[in-house]
């Protein structure tokens, strides 16, 4: 029997998970791999506008994304935890997981930064 983000997502995924405690979405995003895509990307969310596209806009963008994440994760008090690099993210799930008692869903929120 599949799970709701299996059969939500099915045609999008390769594998399967059955790990119990928690769940890693690696995703390509192959419009944002090169300058091309990466406008055709921003025109098909600005009405075929290249006008706003600048680091401006860019980081406004991503810090009103964090900003969401992070206030939903504190109104369904779900911990956020900033990693350093090369921190080895399972290794903190695992003492967190050692010392906090978690139910069904999103229990720990991990934020790296990817190399760009």
């Amino acid at each position: 029997m599949a799970d709701s983000l299996s059969e939500r997502y099915g045609d999008l995924l390769t594998g399967s998970y059955d790990c119990v405690d928690r769940i890693v979405l690696n995703a390509y995003f192959s419009l944002g791999y090169n300058p091309g895509g990466f406008r055709v990307w921003w025109r098909r969310l600005h009405q075929d506008s290249d006008e706003q596209l600048d680091n401006t806009h860019l980081m406004r963008m991503a810090g009103r994304f964090a900003r969401r994440v992070r206030a939903w994760a504190a109104v369904s008090q779900i911990p956020v935890i900033d990693c350093g690099r090369r921190e080895r993210k399972h290794r903190v799930a695992e003492d967190y997981l050692a010392t906090h008692a978690v139910g069904y869903g999103v229990f720990l929120i991990l934020v790296a930064k990817a190399p760009s």
